[in-house]
């Protein structure tokens, strides 16, 4: 019996419903494996189809063409080079699975259906796909492999189902989105697995942006005694050869340097840039523009930007009207400069005086209210959009988590555009992340070293500028209590009695709760954002538009 075997685990970033461009990049990383004396090659959770397919499963033809790949990619291995583990849409029975395949000596040697369908956040798996009964082992070139797909490894059952069979080694294909602190909780969950089942533990992670979700890589490896052998870097493709040893009745993985620990701030920081730039890229817009208003928000979007896509992809406009500060033109033309940016200015007075005339007949005998805020929002939007219309580039909204849950962010205005890489970052951590990436340069980013943003933007009191001396705080209670009620209300799905308990002003939580209610509709015609938290507002939470419930009820 062979003492020895090395396992490639394969973190890539994949195109979801790219068939052949898929194929194409399991072949690169096959031969580069091959090279590096690997014998098994192991890639992430639908690797041929991209994760998560939602209802393309759905059409014949896509699952077919998914199916051919797995049947050609099995082929190659006639070659007597790697064995391959991939992951596709599989028919089988009448049923449609979430399958595994092991390719070897020119053919598919073994099929593993998912069993633990998730089907919650933003997953909805249990609505196309079949779920499989647990197998056992497969072997390959004299082990025996416990071969699962993501959600299995999350419960005991499969593990277990697998050890009791005869496994040596537990190894999981995942698509795994990333959340605010969610690598831990795998790594403790994974210790928690390799407990009950004394075997180790093999993590294949994906690392891409698909729409909302961002997958984080981070692969890593658990000896049977707990122990880190390997963890692959978060946010960056990697080919780790993995080489497994019998020793004492059971295998061993001989450890390798273990990638750093990036902290909280900057994980969060390359989510939204691996989420943006997916999305641009693969989506084949150009670039993206956005307007720089000289507010902390827009600032550190356009960091977000510049550092994913690089500084020349990243068109800033600043669209003054007759309340901006001569601060905010001076702070946002810095911005732009300091991350070398194209910076442009369009004034939309005109467009205010125009639409003041054409409404006045019928506005005629009432005051300016929010109306008229409105409408010099709606015309930075109505300006952006024919920049991204008349030149391609996808515009970036700027919005944040905190606003869009109380509804400070105007439908047809500042809420225009494709995508925000703030969607799901509170008011709070928009100014902890901005601090944090003044004073580092993120990994991967394609600018140069340096701060990304004037002092002043962190540092002054927020405002939208639609009247004289107007700031955030003249409508909304101080950001790090609105967020901290509004995380108990989103994430945590307390009711406003709770909240109060806890110890806020009952005044403050009771209009908190109002406004986040009355909101629903505004961010139901959002655009799409990186996840971060563990309840992002999309896919996430999904609450009805018309609904006499309240979290005032307890």
């Amino acid at each position: 019996m062979t003492e020895t075997l090395k396992i490639a685990i394969a973190q890539m970033n994949l195109h979801l419903g790219a068939i052949d461009k898929n194929l194409a990049a399991i072949r690169r990383v096959r031969a580069e494996a091959a090279r590096l004396g690997a014998d098994l090659v192991v890639t992430p959770e639908l690797s041929i189809s991209g994760y998560p397919p939602e209802d393309l499963v759905l059409k014949p033809a896509f699952v077919a063409a998914c199916e051919e790949a797995a049947a050609a990619l099995a082929r190659d291995t006639a070659d007597g080079g790697p064995g391959v583990i991939v992951g596709t849409p599989w028919h089988a029975g009448g049923r449609l699975h979430n399958g595994a395949f092991l390719l070897e000596n020119g053919e598919i040697s073994a099929r593993v259906a998912k069993c633990e369908l998730p089907n919650y956040g933003v997953f909805d798996e249990k609505r196309v796909f079949d779920a499989g009964e647990t197998a056992g082992p497969v072997m390959f070139r004299g082990f025996r492999l416990g071969l699962l797909i993501c959600e299995d490894w999350w419960f005991p059952g499969v593990p277990a189902a697998l050890s009791r069979a005869g496994a040596e080694l537990i190894l999981s294909i995942n698509g795994s989105p990333f959340e605010d602190g969610k690598w831990q909780k795998r790594v403790e969950l994974a210790g928690r697995r390799v407990t009950e089942t004394g075997l180790p533990f093999m993590f294949a992670a994906m690392v891409c942006g698909q729409d909302e979700v961002v997958f984080d890589g981070a692969s890593f490896v658990l000896n049977a005694d707990g122990a880190v052998a390997l963890r692959a870097p978060h946010f960056a493709e990697a080919l780790a050869v993995t080489e497994w040893r019998r020793a004492g009745g059971g295998l061993v993985c001989v450890p390798q340097p273990v990638a750093p620990e990036p902290g909280r701030l900057e994980l969060i920081y390359q989510a939204m840039m691996l989420g943006l730039r997916d999305y641009v890229n693969k989506n084949g817009f150009p670039g993206v523009v956005l307007g720089l208003s000289g507010g902390i928000d827009s600032a550190i979007s356009a960091a977000v930007a510049a550092d994913a896509l690089g500084p020349e992809r990243v068109r800033a406009v600043m669209l003054p009207s007759p309340y901006t500060s001569e601060h905010s033109l001076e702070d946002a033309a810095e911005c732009a400069r300091m991350l070398g940016i194209p910076y442009e200015t369009i004034p939309i007075s005109g467009a205010m005086a125009a639409f003041e005339a054409a409404l006045a007949p019928a506005f005629a005998g009432r005051a300016a209210d929010i109306t008229e805020e409105n409408i010099q929002s709606r015309s930075r939007g109505l300006v952006l959009m024919a920049i991204s219309n008349k030149f391609g580039p996808m515009l970036l909204t700027t919005g944040n988590k905190s606003e869009m849950s109380v509804g400070y962010a105007t439908l047809y205005g500042d809420m225009c555009g494709g995508y925000s890489v703030l969607k799901d970052i509170y008011k709070t951590t928009v100014f902890a992340l901005s601090v944090w990436r003044n004073q580092a340069h993120p990994a991967g980013a394609l600018t140069q070293p340096g701060p990304a943003m004037p002092e002043r933007i962190i540092t002054k009191p927020p405002s939208a500028e639609l009247r004289p001396n107007q700031t955030d705080q003249d409508s909304l209670p101080p950001y790090d209590i609105l967020d901290a009620i509004l995380e108990q209300l989103v994430e945590e799905e307390r009711s406003a009695d709770e909240i109060v308990a806890a110890g806020f002003e009952r005044a403050t939580v009771l209009r908190v709760v109002k406004l986040l209610d009355r909101a629903e509709y505004k961010r139901r015609q959002a655009p799409p954002g990186v996840k971060i938290t563990s309840r992002a507002f999309g896919r996430d939470r999904r609450y009805p538009l018309t609904n006499g419930f309240s979290a005032l009820i307890k």
